[in-house]
């Protein structure tokens, strides 16, 4: 097990350096540094300086070095358009953008499970056929409609829920958190609702299906004849070796939650990661682009690391090294 671990280990520093070396890339094919730093009016003389200072006179596997060692450092080098050092500027983002995709991924990992493991016990109840119908409406739907139409409906209409914003905000040490307040807590509960639906309603429908084909295994047909409680079947073994493959999807899914966050953001006028992105694309911003890159690799590459420890408690025989899981 151990062994897997250290595989697991050396596949996520491998998909690190080859989205390093494409975060890398984007300064010498997106944009000039030194014109974006100094603009137009610059002499020649400014620039060469700046050129050496910068270390872009060095071989270019040279550069990538020393970009790879910043990048380990958190330095990511200073905003084109702010001037000011990307990484507090993604400190400052970040809280905002972590406690909507976290809150999200809760959301859609606990709600989805006890709807799908309804929907798989109950299958044929009213209520079960109804739930599955409304899934289909967060798979077809896009996530900046299922926002539009939230705010339509609880901002403008009932005038419940803010529709903009993060609210008050309260400082603890670095981090700001809208969860110690009443505005910000419903300023969350839209964002929340729109991110997490969709990995809610793709949650559900997986849970549901390996849920019906565990419940026609061999090993449940024992139990029953065993005259094992059917209440006890269905959720310690049945149950159990449904997450397996759950946990998978789950995992990796709240790295998409991050990742894709950037409509709800902007639809919402939420103020993270993905509202910062999307300013650094519209003024070409290559050292906060390229930031954006390798934080979401890296919450791709942790998840994964994590969804591979969740197995050993999920599946014993992990633990004794006689089974691996597959991907």
């Amino acid at each position: 097990m151990l062994a897997y671990i250290l595989r697991s280990l050396m596949q996520g520093l491998v998909v690190m350096i080859a989205v390093a070396f494409i975060a890398f890339s984007m300064f010498r094919f997106v944009g000039d540094p030194v014109v974006n730093m100094l603009g137009q009016e610059a002499t020649l003389q400014d620039r060469a300086e700046l050129t050496q200072r910068l270390g872009l006179n060095d071989p270019v596997p040279v550069q990538f070095a020393r970009f790879i060692a910043d990048a380990a450092r958190g330095d990511f080098g200073i905003s084109y358009r702010q001037g000011r050092k990307v990484s507090e500027l993604i400190l400052e983002r970040l809280p905002a953008t972590v406690e909507l995709a976290v809150l999200s991924a809760v959301f859609a990992f606990v709600v989805g499970i006890a709807f799908g493991v309804y929907a798989a016990i109950r299958r044929d109840g009213w209520i079960a056929n109804l739930v599955m119908s409304v899934s289909l409406i967060g798979v077809s739907l896009p996530t900046f409609l299922i926002g539009i139409g939230l705010i339509y409906i609880f901002a403008v209409e009932l005038r419940w829920l803010p529709s903009f914003g993060r609210g008050d905000t309260v400082k603890i040490g670095w981090w700001s958190t809208g969860l110690l307040t009443v505005s910000g807590l419903k300023s969350l509960v839209l964002p929340v609702l729109t991110l997490g639906f969709l990995q809610l309603t793709l949650i559900m429908r997986l849970v549901r299906s390996e849920m019906l084909e565990v419940m026609r295994a061999d090993f449940i047909r024992f139990a029953r004849a065993r005259g094992i409680p059917e209440r006890r079947i269905e959720f310690r073994h049945a149950l159990r070796n449904t997450m397996i493959p759950v946990i998978t999807i789950a995992g990796l899914q709240l790295g998409g939650v991050i990742a894709f966050a950037i409509v709800t953001e902007t639809v919402f006028q939420w103020p993270g990661l993905g509202a910062l992105f999307v300013n650094a694309v519209q003024f070409v911003d290559v050292p906060v682009m390229s930031a954006y890159l390798l934080f979401v690799a890296f919450v791709f590459v942790v998840t994964s690391l994590m969804v591979d420890l969740v197995y050993v408690a999920l599946d014993p025989r992990l633990r004794s090294g006689s089974a691996v899981p597959a991907k």
